[in-house]
């Protein structure tokens, strides 16, 4: 039945619907505790959404065989960044996972994680953030794939939430659009939707990257300037989310 949830979910974005009835089939009382909490209704203004972001550091890009080294949840609003409530874990990968170009991109080394917890040690704190809350990620396909598949490693069942992805936003300007179709059209090169391009477009200061904290902090950043510039506070959900 869950396959015909997933279908519900995709079409209708009805993530409500999705998540209550994973609380009532998963047989994980972790996982049980975190669907429960459900999520704001499709048609609630954005600026009434609790907001989390969240990142992610891994020593790949595949979801199937890479692995996640470490997590940032920021719970934030559009009006402000509680840095207090900002919550980092680094997470010890599989032995041989860790390669020399991941740890030239996120600088986390093998004694770094030597000390490390499994991920399924902070997976109780992780989900305790993001329980009730909209998780806000830079590129979906990461966050979500890679929780979802690591949660199918440590406890056999899948974990997928709603998310707003901020760079898919920035794909409807600038990659989606008539005018950006048009311009790949003349031979135009495609605008970098990237955290940091995507970032100066709206003249928000550079951080250096690769870092899940600070990737999460620039993430929600990113946002609040995107519902200043493009949106409305009044927004609905389902107008952001997926």
């Amino acid at each position: 039945m869950r396959w015909f949830w997933q279908r519900i979910r995709a079409n209708t974005q009805s993530w409500p619907g999705y998540m209550a009835y994973c609380a009532a089939t998963t047989s994980s009382a972790l996982l049980a505790r975190f669907y429960r909490q459900g999520c704001p209704d499709s048609a609630t203004p954005i600026q009434d959404v609790p907001l989390v972001a969240l990142d992610i550091e891994t020593t790949g890009l595949d979801a199937a065989q890479d692995a996640i080294v470490s997590i940032a949840a920021v719970p934030f609003t559009l009006r402000r960044i509680p840095l207090v409530d900002r919550r980092y874990w680094l997470v010890r990968p599989p032995s041989d996972s860790l390669t020399e170009q991941s740890v030239v991109i996120h600088h986390i080394t093998h004694s770094a994680i030597e000390a490390a917890p499994d991920l399924m040690v902070v997976l109780p704190e992780l989900l305790e953030v993001l329980s009730g809350r909209i998780a806000v990620v830079h590129y979906r396909h990461m966050e979500r794939a890679f929780l979802d598949a690591a949660v199918r490693d440590g406890l056999g069942e899948s974990l997928l939430f709603p998310v707003v992805d901020t760079m898919g936003l920035e794909a409807e300007r600038h990659r989606s659009s008539l005018r950006a179709r048009l311009a790949g059209f003349i031979g135009r090169r495609p605008t970098s939707i990237r955290l940091a391009d995507s970032r100066r477009r709206y003249r928000l200061p550079l951080y250096q990257g690769h870092h899940a904290l600070g990737d999460a902090i620039g993430t929600a950043e990113l946002f609040q300037a995107q519902i200043a510039w493009r949106f409305f506070r009044l927004t609905p959900l389902e107008r952001l989310w997926s």
